[in-house]
């Protein structure tokens, strides 16, 4: 039974994530931790970080992610091709419409029509994501005293080395990690 549910949800998320992996975040997130809690939010966060570490797309990443985390190596075999199935038969339906009918003005409508709501959807899973970081386990509602300062700080330098001084994001990444391992553990008493 848990297979079926672990192709049925991937396969939802993979029917729908359009936009590519950070678009399925809040689809994901609605899976594994809201509709089955297989997994705790602070579990959907450090699957997040490393399907995005990892190489490969991130959806297919965190699919086969959770189903090793709740079915071990045939879970994971079933989540990734429930992700992966959706997005085959449509690749190639959607290209053979789209070669055939590529100069509609419908067709290009459609298309505007859709990256609005792609960039809304990383949005979302990247809010999601930055509440949970500054804020703890439960990504609840923030004040001032419940956010984290250290990580607030790595945050604000991470972006800044990304967006104003254009550092490749594997340094950034490795920077950020290394200041999390010296602020947490080395020096537990400087982070807060």
């Amino acid at each position: 039974m848990i297979y079926l549910q672990l192709f049925w949800s991937f396969f939802q998320i993979g029917l729908f994530s359009i936009g590519g992996g950070y678009a399925a975040m809040p689809l994901i997130e609605h899976q594994v931790v809201e509709l089955h809690p297989w997994l705790t939010m602070g579990q959907f966060a450090d699957i997040m970080a490393i399907a995005e570490m990892t190489p490969g797309p991130v959806a297919i990443n965190s699919a086969t992610f959770v189903g090793i985390q709740v079915a071990g190596l045939p879970g994971a075999l079933v989540a990734t091709a429930g992700c992966v199935l959706p997005s085959c038969v449509l690749v190639l339906v959607l290209a053979w419409v789209y070669y055939r009918f590529r100069g509609l003005t419908m067709v290009q409508g459609v298309l505007a029509g859709l990256r609005p709501a792609v960039v809304a959807m990383i949005a979302s899973a990247g809010l999601s994501l930055l509440s949970l970081a500054l804020g703890g386990q439960d990504g609840g509602a923030q004040t001032l005293e419940s956010v984290d300062w250290t990580a607030a700080a790595i945050f604000a330098a991470s972006l800044a080395a990304l967006r104003v001084r254009k550092v490749s994001p594997i340094w950034v990444m490795a920077a950020a990690g290394l200041a999390g391992v010296v602020l947490y553990t080395v020096l537990p008493g400087a982070a807060g």
